[in-house]
């Protein structure tokens, strides 16, 4: 059993301005985190995280996330390598979104191959989109085992 706990919710006072980390976990007992590259700051993936899966991300110093698909812990890196070591954590003002800086070890963050998930930019009221990044750093496929 995980050792780190999370302070409980006070007033909004204590939440907004208090120096005790209180996250606030949706219905589904999840919050979002953003992960971005530590150095660049380009945003790398969006993912979410139960209270397990944040105390092992305090614990381990790396990046461990709550699988919404698989309904299971998924420590970024576990299956491909590449390893999110975490530099810093954020939280915004009520506590209910994090923000992870981090370093990502191996070819990328995203498993289409790419460095990061944000890889499309949207171009106009139309929908259109190009993309921000040529091409892939790894092949799925041979990383995952998956076509």
């Amino acid at each position: 059993m995980s050792s780190t706990s999370f302070e409980p919710r006070g007033d909004k006072q204590a939440v907004e301005e208090g120096l005790r980390f209180s996250p606030k976990f949706d219905t589904d007992g999840l919050i979002p985190a953003v992960a971005l590259d530590a150095t660049t700051k380009e945003p790398l993936m969006l993912a979410y995280m139960n209270a397990e899966s944040l105390r092992l991300t305090l614990e381990k110093g790396e990046a461990v996330y709550w699988s919404r698909s698989r309904r299971e812990i998924w420590h970024k890196g576990a299956t491909s390598g590449h390893v999110q070591r975490v530099r810093e954590i954020r939280t915004d003002c009520d506590q209910d979104a994090i923000v992870l800086y981090v370093e990502q070890i191996g070819a990328g963050a995203c498993h289409t191959g790419r460095s990061g998930c944000f890889y499309r930019r949207i171009d106009g009221p139309d929908g259109s989109m190009s993309l921000t990044e040529d091409g892939r750093r790894f092949d799925p496929g041979a990383v995952y085992g998956k076509s």
